[in-house]
């Protein structure tokens, strides 16, 4: 069940990455409401996740979701550049991610 919870608290981490984004600075309310709130969602349903899992693995795997998810949103949706570097980087955080999960089982 942690491990759903965190997954959670990524994905809501990448929903509140994004509405900051478009919040410009927090000078837009709706978006800056928007990512208060997913902010608040996402840290608590990490600190929930953190009861069970190990505090590296859970912080990392949150991070993980987290910057893989606002990277592929910066991309599909707002346009940024998908360079090979990258591409690469990316590759490399994911494979980061699967090694802590599979290193805490």
């Amino acid at each position: 069940m942690a491990w759903v919870v965190l997954v959670f608290a990524g994905i809501f981490e990448i929903v509140w990455a994004y509405s900051m984004k478009l919040s410009e600075g927090f000078t837009k309310l709706g978006p800056s409401l928007v990512t208060l709130f997913f902010m608040i969602l996402s840290f608590g349903l990490l600190a929930y996740a953190m009861k069970t899992l190990p505090l590296g693995t859970a912080y990392t795997i949150w991070t993980g979701i987290g910057a893989i998810g606002s990277f592929l949103v910066g991309i599909f949706i707002l346009g940024e550049p998908a360079t090979a570097m990258r591409m690469l980087a990316a590759v490399l955080i994911i494979s980061g991610l699967i090694l802590m999960k599979l290193s805490s089982s």
